[in-house]
Formats: C-alpha cells, structure tokens, sequence
C-alpha cells in the first residue's frame, strides 16, 4: 500500500467532486486539482535534489498544502517532518536537529519564526514559503513541475517510513514517533472499523496536522470522502456542521464541553452528524450523558497514542446501553475493548497479565500494526518501548472481566499520600459530577506530613458559580476521605498539548522545582 495514491484513486473515479474544503480561506478543491497539486509537490521536491527517505520539515496550521505535502512525501519516497507551529525557534531547533530535513515549508504566517529558525540550523538546504503574503516560493516551485507521475513512485510503500509526528510532550521531552504506510494503514483500518465509515461521510478535522489524528482525515479521504479543515473555534465548529453537512469528527472533551456551551447551541442544524468519536483523556461520565443528550448522534471514545494510532475503542453500543440501559454503567470509565488489528494486555512490572478483576492495577502495552516503527535516531529509546513486539504505553489501568480497560492514570501522574495510590483520573472524575465544572485537573503537591497532598485545578462554566468548599464536598461524596482534594484552584483555562491533552507537567512544575520530584 502507497498513502500517497490516495488521491490518485479518486481523481478517477470522481475527479469533479469535492475534495477538501479549507474554512481558514474558504477555498474548495476537487479531486483532480488535488492529485495534480499532489504529483507536482512530488516532482517539486524531487527536483531540489531530494531522495527517497528525505525529510520534508512542515510549520503550518491546516491547509490544503499541508495535507497535499503528506500525499506528496507519500508518493515520492519522501519523510514528512510536521511541526508543531506553537512552539519556540529554539524548541522547533531541537525537532529540526532531530530529523534534519533538507527542504522545509513554511505558512505565510509563520514567515518570521522560520528566518529565526534559519539562523539555528544547518541541514535545511532548501526553505519555501506558501499564502498571499509569502514570498512565492512555494508557488513557483509547484507552477514550474511537471504534472505527471513521479518517477519510482510505484516502488514505494509498505515499510517505507512516511512521516515522523512528535510526541505532545505531556511528561518532558518531546520524541519523534517515526510511522511507515504499512503503521498507518492498519491504523486507518481500526479506524474504519469502529467508527464504521461510509462514503456519504463528511469528515470535520479539528485537531491540528502536526499530530496524530492527521491520520483520521487521511481516513476519511481513502473512502473518499469531503475534507473539512478548521483551527479549532466552538463556535465556527458548530457553523461548519450546519453549513457543510459534517457527519463526524474527532472531539477532545475540552472541545465537546465548550462547543455545548456555545450560545444558542440548540438553534444550530447539526442533524446531519452521524457520529462523533473523542479522545485526548477520559471524559467524565456526567458528560458523556450531556453529550449523548445533546449531540444528535453516537459517540465513541477512542484510546491512542502517537506511538500506536488508536489502540482501544469504546463503542457506540456500549455508551448507549450504559446511558439508556443502565447496563455496566462503570464502563463509561473505560477506554473500551482492544481495536480489530490490536493486541491489548495490562500486565505487571515482569510482563504477566494482571488479573482480570476491575481493580488490580498493571500498565498497558500493545501490539499491533499501527505501532510505530520506533523513535526516530532514538534506538534507546525505542528498546525501553518496544520489547518482544509489545509496546509499553506508561499508561497504568486495570481491566474487567470481558477485557474492557480502565485507565486509571499516567505513571507519572500517580500521586502517593500517605502510601497511598491516589490515581488522578479517579478524583477527576469525582470533581466533575458537579455541574458548575467545565474540566479540571488533579496534581500531588508537595506536604509535610503526606509526602503529598491532591491539589485540583477547576474551570467553571460560563456563568456558573462554586466554591472549593462546594468542589472538596463534591469529591469526598464519591471518593474514600483519602482521595479529596485538600484545596482547589479556580483558573480560566488549562495548560494543554496541542492534542487537547492536559499538561499536568506545567502545573506541578512550579510546586517541584526544588523538591526532586520528576515531573
């Protein structure tokens, strides 16, 4: 299988049709205009002298380029290097460093951070700026390519390496998970079969093409199905679903909550949504309620990593009946059941499988397909992770009679009061049954007499009140007295990846920072 010849397949069989819909510039591509851009942006590349198993360096926000450059890189042999546009000259050297791209595209926008950048690196023989306030070069680098084929584009595949996406770095330095078209496909094939695609689709990409859930709208564009690309707004998301007929789309629970409190939410049309799938951290029960209430269609959660795509599912059936049933409600907890391709085991430090019984706690490792080839030019690294085909998660869970997992934290996000095991999820979920919480997170700090003590972040809904008094009672009606949170901390937002993951590292640094703990 080549990803690059994604494109081709549905310029022939419906060149005329609509490819992708970008809403930043509100610019529609067919079919074949995008699969010539594809085969141009191949020749381009390769007539700056690149070769197969090059990198391309990326720093963009979504666009059609963007996602043009991954079926380009595909089809020529080519390394798409994508890089998270938030981050500083100095964080995106040590990303550059790491791949050493010889070719790097810049967005307009990010015109200034690159001539930074310029100054910092050494490998990047070649820097092309695309958009109207660019300096052409991009453009003139796809003007003057051959629309034709790539040559040796029939040879490549399988194994081949396509891109390298960079951990969110939620627990300290960021790693390059380097992925083939044989990880991505099997990954797109979990996808398929849980989220149970159907050409008539229409696939909304919310998250940012730097990270993992590029690999979603890769997806939906196999079965040829419309694009629809967005920088994340609650409220323009709701617009694109009634405006362009939206049908799913992938939803951290942060963007779930804030586009439910979205003024007028229920004057919007979003009748064509079919399904909607959300990941990036467990959602709170009370939410997933809310949400199924709300949201005229199913939900699935999804459990992944960059390391291995989407790992466990929880799936529609199971949220319905948990809800409407009152069956195995607990299992609204879970990450669901291993995907069609995976593997899943929760096993202890020596590599048994922990019992089967809801609460005996292991970490969870997996094989499978979709795995990552390993951490690219980090073989230490990758021999921590990768051992005997299985990948260890550093996720710590436990998992119930019928193998549905509960991921109850992070290694490092467990907090120990005490001698106490406090998992942070489990508080989490506590505080969020209390119907003023928009989202929270939950640290250890450091005590005297503890050795740690639960310290909880809250943000509120929009025009909703409550005291920590109020959070602390919440908690303690659904937690052992061990568990509460001793104090609470109102803040406007969360620090967060770009993957709407919570970074708990950022908030426990300024309590460590002389105490030795590793965060």
């Amino acid at each position: 299988m080549n990803i690059g010849q994604i494109p081709a397949k549905w310029a022939r069989q419906k060149p005329g049709a609509l490819a992708i819909f970008d809403s930043t510039t509100d610019r529609r591509v067919n079919w074949a205009d995008f699969d010539a851009h594809v085969r141009r942006l191949g020749n381009g590349l390769r007539s700056l002298g690149l070769n197969r198993g090059d990198r391309v360096g990326v720093l963009s926000q979504n666009s059609v380029e963007y996602a043009a450059l991954y079926f380009a890189c595909g089809r020529t042999g080519l390394v798409a290097q994508p890089m998270n546009w938030r981050l500083a000259p100095s964080e995106l050297r040590k990303i550059v460093d790491n791949g050493e791209p010889r070719a790097y595209i810049t967005q307009d926008k990010f015109a200034a951070v690159a001539s930074e950048l310029k100054g910092l690196v050494d490998s990047v023989e070649h820097w092309l700026e695309y958009g109207p306030a660019g300096d052409g070069s991009y453009e003139r680098l796809i003007e003057g390519s051959p629309d034709s084929e790539p040559e040796g584009s029939a040879d490549v595949g399988g194994d081949d390496p396509l891109f390298i996406l960079y951990t969110g770095g939620t627990t300290g330095e960021s790693k390059g998970a380097l992925h083939s078209h044989r990880s991505v496909w099997f990954g797109m094939l979990n996808q398929t079969v849980a989220e149970r695609i159907v050409p008539s689709d229409v696939y909304m990409l919310t998250g940012q093409m730097f990270h993992i859930p590029v690999v979603l709208a890769v997806n939906y564009l196999a079965h040829g199905c419309p694009l629809v690309l967005m920088n994340f707004d609650a409220r323009l998301a709701m617009e694109l679903i009634e405006a362009e007929g939206v049908s799913a789309f992938l939803g951290v629970t942060t963007m779930l909550n804030w586009m439910m409190a979205v003024e007028g939410f229920d004057r919007y049309d979003i009748s064509s949504l079919r399904n909607i799938q959300y990941g990036g951290g467990p959602m709170p029960s009370r939410v997933i309620g809310e949400a199924l209430g709300r949201f005229p269609c199913t939900l699935i959660q999804g459990y992944g990593q960059t390391e291995g795509t989407t790992m466990c599912f929880l799936s529609q059936e199971d949220h319905l009946s948990a809800i409407h049933d009152g069956h195995r409600p607990e299992r609204l907890r879970s990450c669901g059941r291993e995907g069609f391709v995976t593997s899943v085991r929760v096993v202890h430090p020596d590599g048994t499988d922990v019992p089967a019984d809801g609460k005996t706690p292991g970490e969870i490792i997996v094989r499978s397909e979709a795995n990552m080839m390993g951490y690219f030019r980090r073989p230490d690294l990758t021999e921590q992770t990768i051992r005997d085909g299985w990948m260890w998660t550093g996720d710590i869970a436990c998992w119930d009679d019928e193998r549905y997992v509960f991921i109850v934290d992070r290694a490092k996000d467990m907090i120990i009061s005490g001698g106490e095991n406090i998992y942070s999820v489990q508080v989490e979920e506590a505080i969020a049954r209390h119907p003023s919480v928009l989202e929270c997170a939950v640290i250890g700090v450091p005590d005297e007499t503890w050795g740690e003590s639960v310290k909880a972040f809250v943000v509120l809904k929009p025009g909703m009140l409550a005291g920590e008094a109020a959070i602390i009672s919440t908690a303690r009606a659904n937690l052992a007295s061990y568990q509460k949170p001793r104090s609470v901390e109102f803040v406007d937002e969360l620090p967060k990846a770009p993957t709407g993951k919570i970074l708990k590292r950022v908030l426990r640094d300024p309590y460590w920072a002389d105490e030795g703990r590793q965060v």
